[in-house]
């Protein structure tokens, strides 16, 4: 797992199979519509907290929570949702009864032709919660555009990507015209999520399976880079949920990982150092004995 946000390609690579990657890249590359049915029949449809480097508008029919930035937002009905590449956001597992559509795009997919710069639109600011609750003719509306880009997704006009263009801006430009959901912030707890989020994270690097691997997210700051927070927020949440430091829970798990490769592989203890992220394999004997009271080969030995 990298800290760069994920990117369109990586997208596809990791939620759909290899044809449609290549079918995707053939045509557009920058450019993909999906409904939330079929992504709820595969199983893929709770993202990662992670920043991605493009922009999802997406129409639900459902009820859910999403976490976005700092921010967690329950929602319910029929709901309009804008993400950007500046903030990080996942949601709740949807129910299998939830339906929408869903586009990602790329900023050049329209720059090149609309001269549209979408981080400079209000929209998109790091300071909004562009979420929706759509009710009436507004969701009627709204699900025609959706309804028309799948359409013409599936055509052979060669025109096709600049009429999507078109219903893409209609979209955009509908959505200003909204007021963002009124929530409760203590309807769902900050820390509660942030916490949740930070575990998922550090939980995702483990198992390493691979000499190749590397446990990369080691210290507090990192994690908190990670959903775009200050370290201070995300130690206080930390603290507040669990009543420890952000520190003992990240060192907890890498002894834990250390220990299960010292007792059931036969890597060298210089190459679990390394796998575990650390520099010198002095520096990885400091820290389990720290945390154990005894070396690494005394460990393995017993």
């Amino acid at each position: 797992m990298k800290g760069t946000p994920e990117t369109i390609e990586q997208f596809y690579k990791h939620k759909y199979d290899e044809d449609l990657c290549v079918e995707i890249k053939k045509n557009t590359g920058q450019f993909g519509v999906f409904r939330v049915e079929d992504r709820i029949r595969t199983g893929t449809t709770s993202p990662s907290f992670i920043r991605r480097n493009f922009f999802k508008i997406m129409l639900l029919q459902g009820d859910s929570i999403f976490h976005y930035g700092d921010k967690s937002i329950p929602v319910t009905g029929n709901t309009l949702l804008f993400f950007n590449p500046h903030i990080p956001y996942t949601y709740e597992p949807l129910s299998l009864d939830s339906k929408g559509i869903f586009c990602v795009f790329s900023n050049e997919f329209l720059n090149g032709n609309f001269r549209l710069d979408l981080l400079k639109l209000p929209l998109f600011t790091t300071k909004d919660q562009p979420v929706f609750s759509i009710k009436g003719d507004d969701f009627s509306e709204l699900k025609a555009v959706f309804e028309k880009i799948i359409k013409e997704a599936d055509t052979d006009y060669v025109y096709k990507y600049e009429l999507i263009k078109h219903y893409l801006c209609e979209l955009i430009y509908y959505g200003m015209k909204l007021k963002p959901i009124e929530y409760n912030t203590e309807a769902v707890n900050a820390a509660y999520r942030i916490t949740s989020v930070f575990m998922e994270l550090l939980e995702r690097q483990f198992p390493i399976e691979l000499k190749i691997q590397r446990f990369e997210f080691r210290l507090p700051k990192t994690f908190a880079d990670q959903l775009s927070i200050h370290v201070n927020y995300l130690n206080r949440c930390i603290k507040k949920q669990t009543g420890r430091t952000t520190t003992d829970h990240i060192a907890e798990r890498l002894i834990s990982e250390a220990k299960a490769l010292l007792k059931y592989t036969k890597w060298d203890i210089s190459e679990i150092s390394y796998v575990l992220g650390f520099e010198e394999q002095s520096h990885f004997t400091n820290f389990f004995k720290k945390y154990t009271n005894i070396t690494p080969g005394s460990f393995r030995q017993v």
